[in-house]
Formats: C-alpha cells, structure tokens, sequence
C-alpha cells in the first residue's frame, strides 16, 4: 500500500513540476509561455530582415528619373509611364513603371506584350515561351495599380505594387520587350519620346 501510495505522489510531484508547479508555488507558466513566443517571432523577424531587403530591392534604386508620359488606345488612358535609368535611358539598367488608369487582365497585357514584340521583328517560337511566362507573371490590374518592369544585362524581373512578381532571366526577352517603349520602332513614338526626354 504504501509503495502504491508513493508512487502516486512521486507522480504527481512529476507532473507538477512539469506543470510549473513545485511545493504548490505555480510557476506563471503562461505568463513565460507568451513571453517565448514573443520573443522569438521578433527574432525571427529580424533573422528575415535581410532576405527581404535582398529579395525585394527598390528596382529604382541608384537610377535617375529620366521622362514619363502617357499611353492612350481610341482615346482612352490606359496608363501612365515613368523611366528611371542611369546614364543612357536605353541600356540596363533601368526601370519602367507603369501606372495604370483602367482594370485590364493580366493575359490581356502578355498578349499585347506579345503582339508590339513581334511587330519589332520578335522570332515567333521565342514569343510563344515568353509570351507564356509573361501570362504566368502578369496579374489583373485595375485603376491605381502600378507594374514596374526592371531590364538588367541578363534578363528582366517585374514588381506589381511593391511586390516582386518573379523574373525573366534572357538578355534577348528583356532587350524585345522594353523595346515595346524604347526602340526608335515603336508603335507609340510619342511615348517614347516623353520617356526619353530628362524631368
């Protein structure tokens, strides 16, 4: 009887001391459970600070301001657009931001996308991969939304609202596609102009 009853209480010591609780003084167990868990989100937090500063740089930074202007179809605004570039406003790096003024699908841009490459003399079989890439990257957008385009040497990656949306790692995509707005043979000459003219 007497081991039986000692192994209850040697139990129940166990258990308590487990528990937080020893010679019936409560731990605040509680009280130091959220204090962990607090702290460790904020360190967390702060062991991530750095990846997100890499992962999601300002694609503007370190570039001058160059022109902006606007583009327009039957009349209509469809969006806003602002150059940043270094030294020369043609060559990576540098960044393109559009503004946009009405809700278009994201399918809807890679296939116009699509179309002003092929019509700068784009290879067909390189426009249909990159034209699904650019479908797979490009979401809706409506009135306020912003796309910021980023040509780098090897490729280009794109930001919809501050976020990174993913890249297009080929020197050739990015070379036809900001040449939609910056070769001497786009369809819209006005734009590009007002791009290419310093604020």
């Amino acid at each position: 009887m007497w081991s039986s009853l000692n192994s209850c209480i040697a139990d129940r010591v166990a258990c308590s001391a487990r528990d937080g609780d020893v010679h019936g003084q409560p731990e605040k167990s509680s009280e130091n459970e959220i204090f962990r868990a607090a702290r460790r989100r904020l360190l967390l937090g702060l062991a991530a600070l750095p990846f997100a500063a890499v992962a999601n740089p300002d694609p503007t930074a370190g570039l001058k301001r160059w022109g902006n202007g606007e583009f327009r179809r039957f009349g209509f605004l469809v969006y806003e657009a602002t150059l940043w570039a270094a030294d020369d406003p043609q060559r990576p790096p540098l960044a393109l931001r559009l503004d946009y003024k009405r809700t278009i699908a994201g399918a809807a841009i890679a296939e116009a996308s699509v179309k002003e490459m092929r019509a700068l003399g784009g290879d067909d079989v390189l426009l249909k991969r990159w034209g699904e890439q650019m479908t797979r990257l490009f979401p809706d957008v409506r009135t306020g939304d912003y796309i910021i385009g980023q040509y780098r040497p090897e490729g280009a990656s794109f930001y919809f609202n501050g976020r990174l949306l993913g890249s297009v790692d080929d020197a050739g995509f990015a070379r036809a596609f900001f040449g939609i707005w910056l070769d001497a043979r786009t369809s819209a000459p006005e734009l590009r102009a007002a791009l290419l003219r310093r604020s």
